[in-house]
């Protein structure tokens, strides 16, 4: 997919290499060949027209072969739907028109440096205040400590922590693209650049600038959570709201800085602002292209009490295939297998998701909230989970760059 990306040359030799200012979009220029099928006879234009147990599926689909773009009301139907597996049928045809049968992953290792916050977010068992004694703060050693060279991309995000400067942030992508240069680096949501802003007493693109010039390849899509203030001000009121975020991320794109976007769902957010969340993400990406995945994140109980139970594994998937249909202008959909747990991550591979995110080895924040997928996954693992959906696994790195093709299973 990426084959079309641009990157300048610079001074000093990065490899990978810095990215050029331009905001532009990811999505796949062409159909997929032959070799992201399993049963190439088998393309979604000569599969015969599903049939639903729901009108309102039926009138999306006529939609959907006019080309005409779905809306709010379509949204708000297809999260309610009960015809889940006429719903599936349609987000998984559309994942294989821009994607055959292919499902990416990649190589990976998150990094949390700290989880001292100046934040109070009510639904977060991850950050501590700065005043708890149990907070921890890792050293630069400590993080090339848990790097090895293989790794294709390293995930960092982090608390916004009270006493260190930016300059530290800086250093420890710096310290990194100096010790590993062959390393993709994904690293702190819109929350943090815009602290770094605040803190630096820079403007977000004087912050990117100076990140970008230490080794920042792309930018993860945490800190979104919900794009209501209803919300915001009931749950995070001191974090940046949509407004912000999304300009972040905007300027980003404008930078050349390709990035995710999320959703925090399953908590206090009604359907109505689901949807709104997915349609606020599409019209920046209509403004300002550069996103590569949007990612569903179940919402985990952990200690908070903000509800008696887990959103469903039926509702996950509902907001899988939705965010499938309706954002038409992302390139993927992530199956995050630490929030959705692994067997409703395989289920989604069949409504709409073409990514698993990766192997992770050390996630700590779902994990501080109770989360009851594994810490890390082995290859081996992911490779398994794809193909018991009767996928094609597909090795990639940070930006979508293909690093190896794993043939079907005999």
């Amino acid at each position: 997919m990426s084959d079309s990306m641009e990157y300048a040359d610079t001074a000093t030799t990065l490899d990978p290499p810095r990215p050029t200012r331009g905001a532009r979009s990811h999505m796949p220029t062409a159909s997929p060949g032959p070799e992201a099928f399993l049963h190439p006879g088998l393309r979604p234009e000569r599969l015969s027209d599903p049939t639903f147990r729901d009108p309102s599926l039926e009138t999306i689909a006529k939609k959907l072969s006019r080309g005409e773009r779905l809306d709010k009301t379509d949204g708000l139907a297809m999260l309610a739907t009960p015809d889940v597996n006429g719903l599936a049928t349609l987000a998984d045809r559309r994942k294989t028109e821009l994607w055959g049968d292919q499902v990416f992953f990649v190589f990976n290792r998150q990094i949390n440096p700290t989880n001292a916050c100046v934040l109070d977010c009510k639904f977060c068992d991850y950050a501590l205040r700065p005043s708890n004694p149990d907070h921890y703060a890792m050293s630069i050693d400590d993080i090339l400590g848990r790097i090895t060279p293989e790794l294709r991309e390293i995930h960092i995000v982090s608390g916004l922590h009270h006493r260190w400067k930016f300059e530290y942030y800086v250093d420890i992508i710096r310290q990194i693209r100096l010790a590993f240069p062959k390393i993709q680096i994904k690293a702190w949501t819109a929350v943090e650049i815009d602290f770094f802003a605040k803190i630096s007493k820079k403007s977000v693109e004087e912050v990117f600038e100076i990140l970008i010039d230490a080794g920042l390849n792309s930018m993860p899509g945490g800190g979104a959570e919900v794009f209501s203030e209803r919300v915001r001000q009931e749950l995070f009121r001191h974090k940046i709201g949509a407004d912000e975020w999304l300009n972040v991320h905007r300027i980003a794109h404008q930078m050349g800085i390709p990035t995710n976007s999320t959703i925090l769902y399953g908590h206090i957010e009604t359907m109505e602002e689901r949807v709104d969340h997915m349609l606020r993400l599409r019209e920046l990406e209509d403004e300002a292209p550069g996103f590569l995945a949007f990612i569903p994140l179940e919402f985990q109980l952990g200690y908070s009490n903000l509800r008696a139970r887990s959103a469903s594994a039926v509702d996950g998937l509902r907001t899988v295939a939705t965010s499938r249909l309706l954002l038409d202008n992302i390139p993927h959909i992530k199956a995050y297998w630490v929030m959705l747990g692994e067997e409703t991550a395989s289920i989604a591979l069949n409504f709409g998701a073409s990514d698993m995110d990766g192997t992770i080895l050390e996630e700590k924040i779902a994990h501080a909230a109770k989360a009851e997928s594994p810490i890390g996954v082995a290859r081996d693992r992911l490779l398994h989970l794809i193909r018991e959906a009767g996928k094609l696994p597909v090795e990639r790195d940070a930006v979508y760059n293909v690093v190896r093709r794993y043939p079907k299973e005999s």
